[in-house]
């Protein structure tokens, strides 16, 4: 991707520290127009928090962050979430789970996390039923959050993160938890996102390369909240990179679009 294309998430020397613990370290780093980014890391690494900062959900302790174009801290971010589709565990049990799988959609125009009573207009109702559809959940509509399985909640959330048509799309672990049908379908899901010209950039959270879907460009590798590696994914996401990122020595396989890893194999002399 070009540097001349803009940055719709901005990150500058962001760091985050909770009682006395570095969540986030010196991290800089861009997400252009265009990038469809995977962020690797092993449990603790800091992947969950940067998506955090990026969704304006979580402020840094230092430097700066800019959201499609706007400076973090000043500018109304009821505002600026409008613009940025997020689906998370986090923001998943924060969701009322009484709301049908169609309100938890409809509702995202708004912004809100609950029974809301706005008024949605008739094509508001037509995408959100569209984005149902699309995701394979359409026959849930009318069916209450707390009533769907935790693969059916995951495409939800994705509809409702697509529901404001964001030019940014924040997805952190959608398919932890699924068996693995469920994430295939959903794997199914974000490779047609990502051939999506009509989403500006799309950062997906992940802690397995197995899940990385085709059409994805960038990666971002993350440990003890620092960058290990960062760039286009073809030569960024290499063995020695993601061995140097979950601590261990492993083997990257890519056959048929997919990557793999298992434990290197080393010959005893």
């Amino acid at each position: 991707m070009n540097d001349a294309q803009p940055a719709l998430l901005a990150l500058e020397e962001v760091s985050v520290t909770v009682g006395g613990a570095t969540l986030l370290d010196d991290i800089t780093w861009r997400v252009r127009r265009g990038e469809r980014w995977v962020v690797l890391g092993p449990n603790g690494a800091g992947k969950t928090t940067l998506l955090q900062v990026a969704s304006t959900y979580r402020y840094p302790s230092r430097g700066a962050v800019w959201v499609l174009d706007e400076r973090v801290g000043r500018v109304d971010v009821r505002q600026l979430r409008r613009r940025v589709g997020y689906a998370s565990a986090e923001l998943e049990r924060m969701l009322d789970d009484r709301l049908t799988a169609h309100d938890a959609v409809v509702s995202a125009l708004a912004a809100v996390l609950v029974r809301w009573r706005g008024v949605y207009r008739d094509v508001d109702h037509q995408r959100a039923a569209a984005l149902l559809r699309d995701l394979g959940v359409g026959p849930m509509a009318r069916r209450r959050i707390a009533s769907l399985s935790e693969g059916e909640r995951r495409r939800v959330q994705i509809a409702r993160a697509l529901m404001a048509e964001p030019d940014l799309l924040l997805l952190d672990e959608p398919a932890a938890g699924l068996d693995i049908a469920g994430r295939e379908r959903l794997l199914e899901v974000l490779t047609a996102l990502a051939g999506d010209r009509h989403l500006g950039a799309i950062v997906f959270v992940t802690h397995h390369v197995e899940e990385i879907p085709p059409g994805f460009t960038h990666v971002l590798l993350l440990t003890e909240g620092a960058v290990v590696a960062a760039g286009p994914l073809g030569t960024t996401l290499t063995s020695e990179t993601l061995s140097r990122c979950v601590g261990l020595d492993v083997d990257l396989s890519h056959v048929d679009g997919r990557f793999g890893a298992r434990r290197a194999r080393r010959e005893v002399s």
